[in-house]
């Protein structure tokens, strides 16, 4: 864990993360105005999708397209969280409409949102009380595959193993 919270190393396919490029990754939105730059650039089909996020160990929010991978948001780096967000523009300024964690390259737990509301604090543009899509995932004790816990049912859909209550998708933690 880092002093702010549990940390996320990536755990999806290794040739993700082996094509990920020093000096990419998303786009830092520390403050109201990084954010106001980027969306502005933006196109409304883009606009029309969520965006890939992650916050990254500094504790800023990195943005990218939906089609990006969570490994290249991240410039291949240990997150604190990540998944989906999109934004709607309510009375001339834009807001946060939806956010999960939904991202099978870090598997972040639904815990994580505490960094999440904190990075979207310093951009200052709104947020929900927490994630508007909430995913569970586990790592399987017997086949080790990645699960995502649907409707409460903490089965292993690959071999039929009980999956455990605690997160647990990062075999070094």
């Amino acid at each position: 864990m880092s002093a702010r919270g549990r940390s996320y190393t990536y755990v999806g396919p290794v040739e993700l993360k082996t094509a990920v490029r020093p000096g990419g990754g998303g786009c830092r939105i520390g403050s109201a105005a990084d954010f106001d730059s980027w969306i502005a650039e933006r196109s409304a089909a883009e606009l029309a999708e969520p965006f890939t996020f992650v916050v990254g160990m500094d504790g800023v929010l990195r943005l990218a397209p939906r089609r990006s991978e969570h490994v290249a948001c991240a410039g291949g780096d240990t997150v604190l969280s990540a998944g989906e967000i999109s934004f709607t523009c309510e009375a001339d300024q834009w807001v946060v409409n939806e956010v999960t964690n939904q991202s099978t390259g870090y598997c972040p737990d639904i815990a994580s949102w505490s960094e999440v509301a904190r990075a979207l604090d310093h951009v200052e543009r709104g947020r929900p009380s927490g994630f508007t899509h909430e995913v569970v995932f586990r790592r399987c004790p017997d086949c080790q595959e990645h699960s995502i816990v649907r409707e409460d049912d903490f089965v292993c859909v690959f071999c039929g193993s009980d999956l455990p209550a605690a997160w647990n998708v990062d075999p070094t933690a």
